[in-house]
């Protein structure tokens, strides 16, 4: 039931020491894509101000519910689910988050993501993107450009993601880029605000 995976655990307190100035005056994350369901404990536990809602796909809730039960935190209520080629939940936040989506959707998905944000952001709300991106159709690294094959060998939908492509879809979306962080591993977090 509770799935575990590694790479959530070796980046969530650099992900941790950018998103935690970014929300401090936020009250609800949505976390679209929560995986596992460790990010979400961990985030919660460590911003306790914020109502952190964890959301996936249906095939994905029990581990992430597995997590969350056993944490018994008061701002981590149940995950909901949420799929972005469907009509989303009826909700306002003020965050959105999601980690290492963008590059196993196709791209019509993403198309979707960023088109269900529009209307589930709020005004001056921020969108935060942590994952591998592309910069001018060209990889930032060897190990970026090998992780590519792999995700292609898997799923020809899937793809690490250009940049100025998502950049154009937030724009569509009312998001302004505010900001792009380096992370370990040829990570980057991007971060827009909605207009």
């Amino acid at each position: 039931m509770k799935q575990y995976s590694s790479s959530c655990v070796q980046n969530q307190a650099p992900i941790l020491k950018i998103i935690k100035p970014l929300l401090q005056d936020k009250r609800t994350v949505l976390e679209v894509g929560s995986g596992t369901g460790q990010h979400a404990v961990f985030f919660a536990q460590q911003m306790p101000h914020l109502n952190w809602q964890a959301s996936d796909q249906s095939q994905y809730l029990p581990s992430v519910n597995a997590w969350i039960d056993e944490a018994n935190l008061d701002n981590l209520p149940s995950a909901i689910e949420l799929d972005v080629t469907q009509p989303w939940p009826e909700l306002k936040v003020d965050s959105i988050f999601s980690a290492n989506t963008t590059h196993i959707m196709s791209w019509e998905m993403v198309i979707n993501f960023f088109q269900g944000i529009r209307q589930t952001l709020e005004t001056g709300g921020l969108f935060i993107l942590y994952g591998p991106f592309n910069y001018n159709a060209q990889y930032t690294s060897q190990s970026n450009a090998n992780f590519d094959l792999w995700l292609k060998d898997k799923d020809a939908q899937s793809a690490i993601r250009d940049f100025e492509a998502l950049n154009a879809l937030a724009k569509q979306a009312d998001l302004h880029l505010i900001n792009d962080y380096e992370m370990p591993a040829n990570n980057r977090i991007l971060v827009w605000e909605k207009a």
